[in-house]
């Protein structure tokens, strides 16, 4: 089990809160830090866990408030949300997988939704001024001659 400083541990928890999981957290540190740290050490330090149950009450209100920034920060903060990286990406992929046709058809299918704004078309519907629909119930009085009239000609026109 490696010695960590309060900086590391810091880090694992603020990696924690975002959702990473240990052994994306055990790659982090080892390429940051250079550090050999083992997934269940990582575990200790997630309060959600049954092996972080025990931690100290600084580490869990820094992972509350961590978990807390991440969930609160606007979408567009997260690259892969924004159509440009889509793009790039799928563009990568594309040249990639050029000789297998039904996944370069899937490929440019989701780009050219992303392009046309598919996922970006919102119908509201909405009444006079943009207020609520108005609904309006009436009862309608026929006489029982009336109905079977009606009736009879619904099932004539079939």
């Amino acid at each position: 089990m490696a010695k960590l400083r309060k900086a590391e541990q810091f880090y694992i928890i603020r990696s924690l809160a975002q959702f990473m999981t240990p052994t994306e957290v055990v790659k982090d540190i080892k390429e940051k830090f250079n550090i050999d740290v083992s997934p269940q050490q990582v575990e200790g330090y997630d309060p959600t866990k049954v092996a972080g149950q025990d931690l100290r009450q600084e580490f869990r209100e820094e992972f509350e408030k961590a978990r807390e920034e991440y969930l609160q920060q606007p979408i567009h903060n997260i690259s892969g949300a924004n159509d440009i990286v889509q793009l790039k990406i799928l563009s990568d992929l594309l040249f990639q997988k050029k000789n297998n046709v039904p996944m370069t058809i899937k490929i440019i299918d989701q780009m050219q939704k992303i392009v046309k704004g598919f996922y970006e078309k919102r119908i509201e519907i909405t009444g006079k001024n943009g207020g609520p629909l108005e609904s309006i119930q009436t009862a309608v009085s026929v006489s029982k001659e009336e109905y079977l009239k009606a009736r009879q000609e619904v099932v004539d026109d079939y």
